[in-house]
């Protein structure tokens, strides 16, 4: 039985989409503004706030390959709606959880309901959208997401300010119930042709080496790159992901197997290097991301919301830069519109670099405005160059590897540039006469520094810290700025100009990277 979609029913189903994928972002988002209060509410140390991020994030990218299995093999609709539901629960066991440990449960099962919403809405573009209709689909997507950053700190210090704490979680029960709604009307089912197997091998070894290496990466950014609870962890997760690497090769040779991942994918080299690209912006970004709020509230002396008001630039550059990126991309070829993004991108955090203790607001702006449009070109043609080729057959695994690279990137980026920061900023620190407490307290962050600085009621040390801070913001955005040079490099090397499914080997993998096609207008779905 076959079902069809119209252009215009389409375009609605990935507005549905998109805002089943905005839910989750808002989640992690407005999580980040709620910390100081969730740690009297529930009386938590600061272990346990730290496994209140981490226990969602380990879970999000462990869960990731599993889930694209789940939509390829019971239908991708089922598993996106029910991931839906599932993350409309966890967000009330979060607003009414006892305990830290409550919380910490609340959270991982968040973590696994987000990871289906987001390879599911990922993977529902390619089977709705023909390969021409991919790259303004994925521009759409790409805009949408990023609403998440500003939108979640406004909303939550707003809340948090007026409202119950509460209500920070239970914010997200009607967003995750409008787009469980609005998927179950607009978003057709589809499945892999022939049901896939499972691969429990593949499953375990990738799920626990995906868990390992991003728990070693967060530990890395907590404890620095040399404390064992990071290198243990690292080199178990790699090591294990190197296994998994090797069984999946293994079985996608074997004839009659059904490996989790088809190493099939990979001889796209328009799939394999947008996956790749898309991990590399991920990286590059970061360096905004991470050090923008922490430059606003500590330098600038704002609050939540006064850093959600001022990060609107970056995410009108996003929008400006996702939107026309297939536009773009037709005139330029893939390979030329994202390297002009990260060109973009590698230009306003160099530019981003020179921030200073009198920079003004509109300087500020201007690179953070031209950051956020790199990223969204080269993001946005990046993530269309890896879709275009991708059959439908095997959109749910393929869509969870690209999500999966591109998860890993986040706390990569925030182990890497989190430690450039803290050692510049220590390097510029002067402690020197203060009592061995206060020195230790105001060594360990920025906001530490400030608040030692008030209580001695130093304005020299207050701005030595601030000082400080800048000297390391500037050390990190040039390495960010460094990371996005290795992506022009990257991208006009390996990326081809057309995503045409070309192939290192032309007689592999054909039936995996060979879109199918169908009259312009309508999409047959099976």
């Amino acid at each position: 039985m076959t079902r069809t979609v119209n252009n215009n029913r389409k375009w609605w189903a990935l507005g549905a989409l998109t805002l089943s994928v905005l839910a989750i972002g808002m989640d992690a988002t407005i999580l980040s503004v709620a910390l100081p209060t969730l740690a009297t509410a529930l009386h938590a140390t600061e272990s346990d706030l730290q496994w209140f991020l981490a226990g969602y994030m380990l879970v999000l990218a462990a869960a990731m390959l599993p889930a694209g299995l789940l939509g390829d093999r019971f239908g991708r609709k089922k598993v996106m709606l029910g991931s839906l539901a599932l993350f409309a629960a966890g967000s009330v066991a979060c607003a009414y959880a006892p305990s830290p440990a409550a919380f910490i449960a609340a959270r991982a099962v968040l973590g696994a309901a987000g990871a289906g919403v987001i390879v599911m809405a990922l993977s529902a573009l390619t089977v709705l959208f023909t390969e021409t209709e991919r790259p303004r689909a994925v521009g759409v997507w790409a805009a949408a997401n990023f609403l998440a950053l500003p939108i979640g700190p406004l909303l939550g210090g707003w809340l948090l300010t007026h409202a119950w704490w509460g209500w920070v979680f239970l914010i997200n029960v009607p967003v995750a119930l409008l787009g469980l709604v609005a998927g179950l009307v607009l978003v057709p089912e589809s499945r892999a042709e022939h049901r896939p197997g499972i691969d429990t091998v593949g499953i375990l070894a990738s799920t626990t080496g995906l868990a390992a290496l991003t728990y070693g990466l967060i530990e890395a950014g907590r404890q620095g790159w040399g404390a064992m609870a990071a290198i243990v962890p690292i080199l178990a997760g790699l090591l294990l992901l190197l296994a998994f690497w090797f069984w999946e090769r293994r079985l996608t040779h074997r004839p009659g197997s059904q490996p989790l991942v088809d190493m099939h994918l990979f001889d796209s080299r328009s799939y394999r290097w947008g996956v790749l690209l898309q991990a590399v912006g991920v990286l590059a970004m970061l360096g905004a991301l991470f050090i923008l709020p922490q430059y606003f509230q500590a330098v600038l002396n704002t609050n939540a919301m006064g850093s959600g008001v001022r990060l609107l630039p970056l995410i009108l550059g996003l929008v400006v830069g996702a939107v026309p990126a297939d536009r773009l991309a037709a005139r330029l070829g893939a390979k030329l519109a994202a390297a002009a993004g990260f060109t973009l991108l590698a230009a306003g955090l160099a530019l981003g670099a020179s921030t200073g203790p009198a920079s003004s607001f509109t300087f500020v702006a201007a690179w953070t405005a031209i950051v956020g449009a790199g990223m969204g070109l080269a993001m946005a043609t990046a993530a269309s160059a890896a879709l275009a080729t991708l059959a439908e057959e095997h959109s749910g695994i393929g869509s969870a590897v690209l999500q999966a690279t591109n998860k890993i990137g986040g706390p990569l980026g925030s182990a890497i540039l989190g430690s450039a920061l803290t050692s510049s900023y220590l390097a510029r620190l002067q402690v020197q006469g203060l009592p061995a407490a206060a020195a230790n307290a105001a060594r360990q962050s920025v906001f530490a520094g400030i608040a030692v600085a008030h209580q001695a009621g130093s304005a020299s040390l207050l701005q030595n810290v601030r000082d400080a801070f800048l000297h390391g913001m500037d050390i990190a955005l040039i390495l960010s700025a460094a990371i996005a040079a290795v992506g022009i490099v990257l991208t006009l090397t390996f990326l081809p100009s057309r995503t045409d499914g070309a192939v290192d080997d032309p007689g592999a993998g054909r039936d995996l990277m060979r879109p199918s096609r169908a009259p312009r207008g309508r999409r047959t779905i099976e």
